[in-house]
């Protein structure tokens, strides 16, 4: 009877369970399905003609499929130049943050590396009260960084977030075998390069993403620190087409009545997006085992 009772228990729970997962695949798949919505109407928009976006017809399919809206932005040569630029931020800014970074992160995880505490000390400072605007850029200009690339990517070179991440990693990893490297011979740069940074696989590829992310988005450090127009990058770019209308079509054009100002904005939106959403499946299994970063410790 006991048996039969605790087998029914289990058997209630096992449905409730179910029913809660049930719930939950439900609520998580509507979230995301209303997440990836608005990208769907960009992008019907983007192939959609000006009759059909003025009169309120696109939804989530483009209505009179046409081009014409990417012809003029491929056909811009300030978008591909900015689009240079943002790529070169992107990619020498990422490696100049993986390579600070991890390098500032492994010495503060090692217990026999004396000064940890206190430059640990400082960094949190820096994490908890940020440098206003007007002081950060008189340590660019004075640098001799102002109207260059550079300042895009040096002044961020180390964010403090990451680097408590990476030392947690860094932190757990098996000791013996970094003294086992050390007995064989090896020195504290061909340990990090051969055993610490192949170990750190899953951690790299979530700091990258993260890196590459905040670099191609970079907007506000251009607005501050660059005059060139030549230097800006695609979302300064970007942000003078959706807001300031710079495209101004002209009725005597052949291709006027499938040109619209909005769907010129959304074709740049998606020209915009769609590299840095190509960076993801690359990465992804790596990333998936990032996000257990410091959720498993032996």
């Amino acid at each position: 009877m006991g048996y039969r009772i605790g087998a029914t228990a289990g058997m209630t729970m096992t449905k409730w369970q179910r029913a809660f997962n049930a719930c939950n695949l439900i609520f998580l798949s509507g979230l995301g399905f209303s997440m990836i919505l608005p990208l769907v109407h960009i992008v019907a928009q983007s192939f959609s003609s000006n009759k059909a976006i003025a009169t309120g017809k696109v939804s989530f399919w483009p209505v009179e499929f046409t081009i014409a809206n990417y012809s003029v932005i491929l056909g811009d040569s300030s978008i591909w130049r900015a689009f240079l630029i943002s790529t070169i931020i992107t990619a020498v800014g990422t490696l100049i943050n993986l390579v600070a970074t991890s390098t500032l992160a492994y010495p503060l995880s090692r217990t026999e590396f004396v000064l940890r505490k206190p430059i640990l000390v400082m960094i949190l400072i820096t994490l908890v009260f940020s440098a206003p605007l007007i002081p950060n850029f008189l340590v660019i200009k004075s640098l001799g960084m102002l109207d260059t690339l550079w300042a895009l990517m040096i002044p961020m070179a180390i964010s403090a977030y990451t680097l408590f991440v990476m030392r947690s990693f860094f932190m757990h990893l098996p000791v013996e075998l970094i003294d086992a490297a050390r007995i064989d011979g090896c020195g504290e740069a061909r340990i990090i390069w051969h055993i610490v940074m192949k170990m750190s696989k899953p951690l790299l590829a979530t700091m990258t993403i993260i890196f590459s992310v905040g670099h191609w988005n970079r907007y506000a450090e251009a607005i501050y620190y660059l005059n060139d127009r030549k230097l800006m990058p695609l979302q300064v770019r970007l942000r003078e087409i959706i807001v300031a209308d710079v495209y101004e079509t002209d009725p005597l054009s052949a291709i006027y009545v499938q040109l619209s100002p909005e769907g010129i904005k959304m074709a740049v939106i998606v020209v915009a997006t769609v590299p840095i959403v190509f960076v993801y499946p690359f990465l992804q299994k790596y990333f998936v085992k990032g996000l257990l970063i410091g959720s498993i410790k032996s």
